[in-house]
């Protein structure tokens, strides 16, 4: 099979039949051979029965119902781990995102040789209160990922090599990081493709201004998770140990100080009197408690199950 379209969607019967039409004939046109894996995100209109009737005049159309809605993330690792084609493209099911792109798409994948290829929506139709606040998690998202070529990590439109999709494990919310997900996973060719983006044709937007806010703390977990997530100990062991070290001095500099004073004659107070030493003291005991949660963090990873996955991609 060529191509696998995965649609997660939510409460978007409207818009089903005329996406699954436009898919149809691109994919016909083209001479491609295909599936279109429709996800339905714990919906509360319509939208199974749709998918259904569309089931029922194309044996291309494949379906997932979520009993409640679990989010996009889910809706994704589910799709791919159901897909067969070669190449993967995922799309919203809210008509903004274009099948004509498709072919451009899958010959980038097949032709070109990129692992996958992430859509630039270069012109929105969307208010300045979501396009601004786009730009600025985009360009974090660049610097910390270090994917420097992407203007838009969050486009849903997207293609991919079948291993890729196979070989990263997509959750939470942080199908946002799709391609940061794949670098980690040993996928370095990730292109970009200016897609057309269109207005809103049906219902309304089903994300809010607290995606953003979610969206820098995912990064910073993943950006955590890949540096650290198996030596623990070299963030949390390095960073205590600091700060118990300069705890440590500056309470020896309190003690030498008093000493000093003794044996000058001079007028001295008490260790306890002087609100370093409990600067000091805490910051020492921070610092071991940072330790002991890098040792712990150690122990845990040493653990896992899956400490010995790698990525291997052939043998001979």
């Amino acid at each position: 099979m060529d191509i696998s379209v995965i649609v997660p969607l939510y409460n978007e019967e409207e818009s089903l039949p005329e996406l699954f039409d436009w898919i149809e004939r691109v994919m016909k046109e083209n001479g491609f051979t295909y599936e279109v894996i429709f996800v339905n995100d714990g919906s509360t209109d319509n939208s199974w029965q749709v998918i259904e009737k569309i089931r029922e005049r194309s044996s291309a159309v494949r379906g997932i119902k979520f009993r409640r809605n679990y989010g996009k993330s889910a809706a994704l690792y589910c799709g791919f781990k159901e897909a067969e084609g070669d190449v993967v493209i995922t799309m919203d099911a809210d008509l903004q995102d274009s099948p004509d792109e498709i072919p451009e798409l899958y010959r980038m994948i097949r032709e070109e040789g990129y692992d996958m290829v992430s859509g630039w929506k270069r012109k929105r139709y969307d208010p300045i209160t979501k396009t601004l606040p786009t730009k600025l998690f985009n360009a974090t998202a660049r610097q910390v990922s270090g994917i420097k070529n992407l203007h838009d990590f969050n486009c849903g439109l997207k293609s991919y090599d079948k291993n890729v999709v196979k070989n990263i494990e997509v959750y939470g919310e942080m199908h946002r990081y799709i391609p940061y997900l794949a670098k980690n996973a040993g996928f370095k060719k990730i292109g970009e493709k200016p897609v057309h983006h269109q207005a809103r044709k049906y219902g309304k937007t089903k994300f809010g201004i607290n995606r953003f806010v979610n969206g820098y703390l995912d990064l910073i977990t993943l950006w955590f998770l890949s540096r650290f997530g198996i030596k623990p100990m070299h963030f949390f062991g390095l960073l205590g140990s600091l700060m118990f070290l300069i705890g440590l001095i500056a309470v020896v500099i309190i003690g030498v100080g008093k000493l000093y004073s003794m044996h000058q004659g001079m007028e001295y107070r008490l260790v306890t009197d002087s609100p370093y030493f409990y600067l000091s003291l805490t910051a020492m005991i921070i610092g071991t408690q940072l330790f002991v949660a890098g040792f712990l963090g150690e122990l845990i990873s040493r653990n896992a199950l899956g400490r010995n996955d790698y990525q291997i991609e052939k043998t001979i």
